[in-house]
């Protein structure tokens, strides 16, 4: 029935698969920023908490019996770790994005949306057609002059703390706007949580930002934290709020229990060990600014290729020399990337000789 559609896929260079990669593979290529993903000691711990309580899974929606102390206890240490009132648990970054755009934008707002913010807020944004103004990526001066010429009763930014393909922070002058206007801030802190700032607690960190009741947190649990699902951390009345309107927190079975024991797990490690993996994050910037000239604030190194073609070549002989790294086309980006992520844990000298390789065959 789709067949038409999936070979003009096939022939742009842009269809895609699930594939069951390696795990021996060298990782450039997940999320997995800290290598926590395949620390045993904390499966292990996680597994000792689940098993402390007479339920193990959700069984439910949070507003019916779903909601778990484990839930309560990530929300609370989560929360008092960054500052905010309040947190809440959510199954997904994905449901995280749709909650937050679908619930707060009501009649009279005006929500101004980053043009390279993730497909789940986009995608969330096509609820409030006629209420959302897009904004040129990381531009202030666009955000405030957009915001200028939309009155609202609320006016709502969604902005990335860490841009996702880009790898570049997002600008301090974005949080200054939002400030000046009294706009709600969105911050999606997926890629930034975990990987800039000093104790590695994420960009309002990074910029010295004290949290106030019109900043708003989201970020994810499967990527530096090593596990799966998300968290919003608000004011009381907004998590309040979000409790009353989320349909994709009031209608959805409440996050994985032991998912989120073993993101709390990791949290803990992360802020025992922050002046450690400072350290091991900063060495792997300097390399890639040697090696590829690219001055990298995150821990995301995008590398411009010349096709669709091209990109999935390189993914294949790099494979070859047990490297993995993602071959980023179209739609996701407006032209194909390698997107190599420099996880901490895979070390230095492999890092080198992957960036080293990438540079020979783009050079010839």
């Amino acid at each position: 029935m789709y067949e038409k559609e999936l070979e003009a896929l096939k022939k742009a260079g842009r269809f895609r698969e699930r594939i069951l990669y390696s795990d021996a593979l060298d990782d450039f290529a997940s999320n997995d920023y800290l290598g926590l993903a395949k620390r045993k000691k904390s499966f292990q711990k996680a597994v000792k908490m689940v098993e402390e309580y007479g339920t193990f899974a959700p069984r439910a929606s949070q507003l019916v019996n779903g909601y778990h102390p484990i839930h309560r206890l990530f929300e609370l240490e989560m929360a008092e770790l960054n500052g905010f009132e309040e947190g809440m648990v959510v199954g997904s970054g994905f449901l995280a994005n749709l909650a937050l755009i679908e619930a707060l934008v009501r009649k009279g707002d005006m929500l101004f949306l980053d043009e390279e913010y993730h497909a789940s807020g986009q995608l969330a944004a096509k609820l409030h057609p006629e209420q959302v103004v897009t904004f040129r990526h990381n531009d202030a001066e666009d955000l405030k002059a957009k915001i200028l010429a939309h009155p609202a009763k609320r006016r709502i930014v969604a902005v990335e703390g860490v841009y996702s393909m880009g790898g570049d922070l997002c600008e301090r002058e974005i949080f200054n706007v939002a400030a000046e206007t009294e706009a709600l801030l969105i911050v999606d802190e997926a890629h930034s949580a975990g990987v800039v700032g000093e104790n590695l607690l994420g960009i309002f960190e990074h910029y010295d930002i004290t949290p106030n009741e019109r900043h708003i947190k989201m970020g994810t649990l499967g990527k530096a934290y090593g596990s799966y699902g998300a968290y919003i951390l608000a004011s009381k009345t907004i998590i309040s709020f979000l409790e009353n309107r989320a349909k994709s927190v009031i209608y959805a079975t409440a996050p994985s229990v032991f998912d989120t024991a073993l993101a709390y797990v990791n949290m803990r490690y992360i802020q025992k060990n922050a002046k450690k993996l400072r350290k091991k994050i900063v060495q792997r910037q300097v390399i890639a600014q040697q090696e590829s000239g690219v001055t990298c604030e995150s821990l995301i190194l995008p590398i411009a290729v010349p096709d669709n073609d091209f990109a999935l070549f390189m993914q294949k002989g790099l494979m070859e020399q047990n490297y993995i790294v993602g071959a980023i086309r179209q739609p996701t980006v407006p032209h194909p990337i390698l997107r190599v992520i420099l996880n901490v844990e895979v070390s230095t000298d492999k890092l080198r000789h992957l960036l080293r390789l990438i540079r020979l065959n783009l050079v010839q």
